[in-house]
């Protein structure tokens, strides 16, 4: 069973859970933006939470089924249509061969996702199926699908045990990020490591300060437009390792938050990192659209953090039993 990419949206590509073990080479982690949306996608069509996916920034793909398989669909809504006709999302759903699945432009969120039971059948790279653009590594070629191509399922399923209690509420789980009023999401942060190269206003203005997300932003960073962060003496280091979540500020006093493709190390200090569970609340979030920030202990990231694991166990085993 095989899929032929119509149309290669604008930005799709293979991840997983990333390539770990390898930054002191060089090598970025890479893997899905929203974590979150890639395990619901998997859960939903009954692979391992690891399994590798499609994900689509703004602008979803155009696929052409083979064969008879069964995908799921969630993050950013991308008005996915099978056959013309309007296809459920956060829900396994059967295709036959000849069906043709559409993704448009993402009216909410920024990344979309599409899982397949069963798995791609994508050799790994330095074991993981991630895509990894920079350095034309792992998923399909090292790079971004285009139209014409095709990619193989490890395994041709047509069906699923209980169809019909394959579908979950992808905004349920206290693990959840908080919003405002008005809808913007508070990331939630741990402070450091390099906060005391900020004053005390400089600290306050990240938390008290509402930034947009800008139209250079990318798989490598949110970049943030608002109120500078003001630093005590300059905020250049020597360069030293970063994380996805890292808050670099520029020399500017703009944050920009790391994201899956992030460079190994950097020479910006970082005032904080957003937590785990955030990362997917800002890489969901497209350019114009705001964010707030608020500063919460590691305790309470790790509370967080074993939250989520909890909530997607659970959800494991009432969708598959």
């Amino acid at each position: 069973m095989s899929l032929e990419i119509i149309n290669g949206g604008a930005l799709t590509t293979v991840q997983d859970l990333g390539r770990f073990g390898y930054m002191d080479k060089g090598f970025q982690v890479s893997g899905a933006v929203d974590e979150d949306s890639m395990r619901l996608a998997n859960l939903l069509v009954g692979n391992e939470q690891t399994e590798a996916v499609l994900e689509a920034t703004v602008m979803g793909p155009t696929v052409r089924f083979d064969g008879p398989a069964v995908i799921a669909l969630t993050g950013a809504n991308m008005t996915p249509k099978l056959n013309g006709a309007a296809a459920p999302m956060d829900q396994a759903v059967a295709v036959q061969a000849g069906d043709v699945l559409t993704c448009g432009f993402a009216v909410s969120g920024c990344r979309g996702y599409v899982a397949f039971a069963g798995g791609l059948a994508i050799e790994p790279v330095l074991g993981s199926r991630s895509t990894n653009l920079k350095c034309a590594l792992g998923g399909f070629k090292g790079r971004a699908l285009k139209t014409g191509d095709r990619l193989d399922l490890r395994r041709e399923i047509s069906s699923l045990p209980h169809m019909e209690k394959r579908k979950a509420d992808p905004l349920a789980g206290s693990f959840r990020t908080p919003a405002d009023p008005d809808r913007t999401p508070v990331l939630r942060v741990v402070q450091g490591p390099q906060s005391e190269y900020f004053t005390e206003k400089g600290l306050q203005t990240l938390t008290q300060s509402v930034y947009a997300v800008t139209s250079d932003s990318n798989r490598m960073a949110c970049k943030l437009s608002g109120e500078a962060v003001e630093f005590a003496d300059g905020g250049d280091i020597i360069s030293d390792g970063i994380t996805t979540g890292s808050i670099q500020v520029s020399s500017g006093g703009m944050p920009m938050v790391m994201l899956a493709d992030h460079q190994t190390t950097g020479g910006y200090a970082k005032i904080g990192t957003v937590i785990s569970v955030d990362i997917p609340a800002i890489g969901q979030r497209k350019p114009g659209e705001k964010v707030r920030f608020s500063f919460v202990s590691v305790e309470e990231a790790q509370r967080l953090y074993a939250a989520r694991k909890a909530y997607m166990e659970k959800l494991d085993k009432e969708i598959n039993g």
